[in-house]
């Protein structure tokens, strides 16, 4: 059932998931990104506040470190299921609290919610990665023993999967959040000091990623400390895409697909200049590890995206789907496609890391 007009001028997405509706107007689910402004909120922040922007540093490293984690503990001999899927469902979960829960989130500090959905779940969850692993499934880049049907069908699985069970915990998060909310109180506004103590703190945890880089053993560089670097460039880029594209179009969300799109088109690059047959640096190459977990996996998201689909109406929802997949998956054919069947670059990668 779709909303009024009047209360699609400041659509709460967790109400609207959370009562089976729909918005028509895709340019409303701006709001999703943007802190609290409706009800009206303890207090209304603006989108470019530094409180808002700050507390988005540290919840994009966090986001980082949990997909990191997530992957690493999904990967092994034998698994059953793609890694990146528990990465997906998790921050999709977590997204479906944050949307329930944007009300008392305004009633109480309105930056804590934009960092919660865009910062973690935002950098939790990535389109760019998604899109990369079904098209390395396409080209069987793991080289297995399987036929061309077998590529399509490890692809295909890889796509409709992820598309149900990010939706599937999106909602499961809204339900269990509105279960559980009555019980919890609310708890009283911070005080002034208490939200500039918070800023501050944002923003030497983000600056302290610097002196890790280059501070920390090197090996630490491809697995976690490159990533941490650029967490926060890619979700700030995809915040600011949000705000200023998504208002545009009524038919899909312009800032989402744009940034879900641009990440997409850099990870399969970054992909590329580490399959060159003429390996680069492990200096080099460690840069570009992070480049693709920390920009390229904040920039694009699974958890926006799916709260989007899951709100917008029947055909909007699926025309916004399968434009995104396709303009993802043309990308990386003209960037990877045509570089693996040009033999210019190899389909895995040939750079080594730093270990030292």
């Amino acid at each position: 059932m779709p909303l009024d007009h009047v209360s699609q001028q400041h659509p709460d997405v967790g109400s609207v998931l959370a009562r089976h509706q729909t918005i028509d107007d895709a340019g409303t689910l701006a709001s999703i990104d943007r802190p609290p402004s409706e009800h009206p909120p303890a207090k209304i922040y603006h989108p470019l506040s530094i409180h808002v922007l700050a507390l988005l540093m540290p919840a994009s490293i966090f986001g980082v470190l949990a997909r990191l984690g997530l992957q690493a503990l999904a990967t092994y001999n034998g698994e059953s299921i793609f890694p990146l899927a528990y990465v997906q469902a998790t921050g999709c979960f977590i997204m479906g609290v944050g949307l329930r829960m944007k009300v008392p989130f305004g009633n109480f500090y309105g930056p804590l919610y934009t960092a919660l959905t865009t910062g973690f779940c935002g950098s939790l969850t990535t389109f760019s990665g998604w899109q990369v692993d079904i098209f390395d499934s396409w080209v069987n880049s793991g080289q297995f023993y399987r036929g061309g049907l077998r590529d399509f069908m490890d692809g295909l699985t890889k796509t409709w999967v992820t598309l149900v069970l990010s939706l599937a915990s999106l909602n499961f998060g809204v339900y269990v959040c509105g279960v559980a909310q009555p019980y919890f109180p609310a708890p009283r506004p911070p005080s002034k000091t208490v939200r500039y103590t918070l800023t501050i703190l944002a923003i030497l945890t983000y600056a302290a990623t610097l002196p890790t880089y280059f501070f920390l053993p090197h090996n630490f560089r491809h697995q976690a400390t490159a990533a941490l670097l650029f967490s926060f460039p890619g979700t700030l880029t995809r915040y600011l895409l949000s705000i200023n594209l998504n208002p545009r179009l009524k038919t899909m969300p312009l800032g989402t697909l744009t940034a879900n799109s641009l990440g997409t088109a850099l990870l399969g690059f970054f992909h590329v200049l580490q399959g060159l047959p003429s390996a680069v640096s492990p200096e080099t190459c460690s840069l570009l590890q992070g480049l693709g977990d920390g920009y390229c996996g904040c920039l694009t998201t699974i958890s926006t995206f799916a709260a989007e689909i899951g709100t917008l109406p029947g055909w909007k929802a699926v025309s916004y789907t399968v434009t995104s997949w396709i303009t993802g998956q043309l990308l990386l054919l003209v960037i990877m496609g045509s570089s693996f069947w040009g033999g210019h670059v190899k389909e895995q990668m040939t750079c080594s890391f730093q270990t030292s």
